[in-house]
């Protein structure tokens, strides 16, 4: 992913890192807009997704931290405009079991969540994780 070589074009995400969908929609609607202004900080809308999700403003860091590495078992693909080919030849690129969305919160890492995000304790008790994570997605840039 980092190289821009995968195709189809591609961001995969480190799923342990992902307490439910919302998070990722709010990274992908970030995306979206950077790539409808022609101003994208990464090289491709896929590795911004990415970026995106991460909490670090560091683009190597974050494609590594929330990106998968060769120890990772536990994959989110996700993929802009994706046609029924793009899906089929993602079934073929990734050699796994396919769960459904639903399943991302009972295998959710919470404490490397926790850690990652820098997520208090009393924080948890007004919100839920999720909405934790959303809420430094969206406001990263402007910290």
């Amino acid at each position: 992913m980092q190289a821009g070589t995968l195709q189809p074009e591609l961001a995969l995400l480190n799923a342990s890192l992902i307490p439910d969908i919302s998070p990722v929609l709010a990274a992908a609607h970030k995306a979206l807009v950077s790539n409808s202004r022609d101003s994208l900080t990464t090289r491709t809308i896929h590795s911004e997704l990415v970026y995106n999700y991460s909490a670090s403003k560091h683009i190597s860091e974050s494609l590594k931290r929330c990106g998968i590495g060769n120890d990772t078992t536990y994959i989110l693909v996700a993929r802009f405009r994706a046609s029924t080919e793009d899906i089929e030849a993602v079934r073929k690129l990734i050699k796994g079991k396919e769960i459904d969305l639903d399943e991302l919160e009972s295998q959710a890492n919470k404490p490397h969540i926790l850690k990652h995000y820098k997520i208090p304790a009393p924080e948890l008790e007004i919100s839920s994780l999720a909405d934790a994570v959303i809420c430094r997605i969206a406001s990263r840039d402007a910290l």
